[in-house]
């Protein structure tokens, strides 16, 4: 049972970690829509890459979060992002501590 309990636990550590990896990344590419960075820029790519295709569904299934040329999807992805990690991961490692 501590096998099941230590790889719960791991699960939940390398979830929440890319998970707080990937809000960082939201908020950078959020701030780099403030400015014109070089669209061929390979971090500026990288950075559309990685972000695009969420907020590109947040946008389909929430419409009105793009409105008076604001879009809004950065922040519903930022919070949806802190919901998971609160709800589902925190969850995760607190079953795993009641293994042990």
């Amino acid at each position: 049972m501590i096998v099941v309990a230590n790889t719960l636990s791991a699960v939940a550590l390398v979830l929440g970690s890319l998970l707080s990896l990937y809000f960082w990344i939201v908020i950078i590419a959020a701030l780099l829509t403030w400015v014109r960075p070089d669209p061929y820029n390979p971090i500026v790519r990288a950075l559309r890459t990685m972000t695009e295709p969420v907020f590109y569904r947040v946008r389909k299934w929430l419409p009105f979060t793009y409105s008076s040329g604001m879009d809004f999807s950065p922040v519903v992805v930022l919070l949806a992002i802190e919901l998971f990690n609160r709800i589902v991961v925190a969850s995760l490692a607190q079953y795993a501590m009641t293994l042990h």
